[in-house]
């Protein structure tokens, strides 16, 4: 379900960035959505959802839960620092400065993340004046600022998805889906808040859709066998 979406955008061509106004209250919303993947306020979601957990699972599953999420959020930041300069796929919204001959990214790449944060202030301004129908709000102007790094994969969408896999899985073997089915809608909305502010590619959001799919099962698959050999352990020590 997940990967319908960016899917068919993908495979459509379907682009969704500029479609919205961008100081306007649905991208101030769209911001805000961004912004609990975004650290440290991405920390924040984490603990929040982890704490409502508690409230939910009996204390072995918890401990479970916290044990797959830290394997697969370690993977996640491990994998989105190696995948960026492999692919090394500039953002859209650093691609519409460069069709506007406001930015040369190949040469933007290549300097440190003070100097590009100052490139693309510099841009922005100059856009704003070369298109009038594009205004950022503050918040985004600075969002474009600080998200300097290369487009693939999305770091967001992969923190997204992975956690409300992992936590999901635990919920309903618990019996809870109220918070699953909340968690599965923020996936979703994270990864179109990543397109619609300009910051990720449909196959941005498409691959790490997919790949934190696999992490999060990798991670829960490994928490079973150690489970399961703790328990089997425990029986050997009881029997001997």
């Amino acid at each position: 379900m997940l990967l319908l979406i960016p899917g068919s955008l993908y495979i459509f061509s379907v682009t969704m960035f500029p479609r919205i106004e961008l100081d306007a209250s649905f991208a101030q919303l769209l911001y805000w959505i961004t912004s609990t993947g975004t650290a440290p306020y991405g920390i924040a979601t984490g603990i929040v959802i982890l704490i409502a957990c508690y409230r939910r699972l009996a204390k072995p599953q918890f401990l479970q839960l916290i044990l797959a999420v830290s394997i697969s959020m370690a993977a996640t930041l491990s994998l989105n620092h190696f995948l960026k300069p492999f692919f090394a796929e500039a953002r859209p919204y650093a691609a519409l400065l460069a069709q506007e001959s406001l930015l040369n990214t190949d040469e933007f790449y290549q300097h440190n993340k003070a100097d590009k944060r100052a490139m693309i202030s510099i841009a922005v301004e100059e856009l704003e004046l070369a298109r009038s129908e594009i205004n950022l709000s503050p918040a985004i102007k600075g969002h474009w600022q600080h998200e300097v790094g290369y487009s693939f994969p999305s770091g967001h969408t992969l923190f997204a998805v992975t956690l409300a896999f992992v936590v999901s899985f635990y919920l309903l073997l618990a019996g809870q889906t109220s918070l699953p089915i909340a968690l599965f809608s923020w996936a979703i909305a994270m990864g179109f808040s990543r397109m619609w502010l300009g910051m990720h590619w449909p196959q941005d959001v498409l691959a790490s859709t997919a790949i934190g799919g696999i992490i999060a099962s990798g991670s829960i698959a490994v928490m079973h066998l150690l489970a399961t050999r703790v328990s089997w352990m425990q029986k050997l020590s009881a029997n001997g």
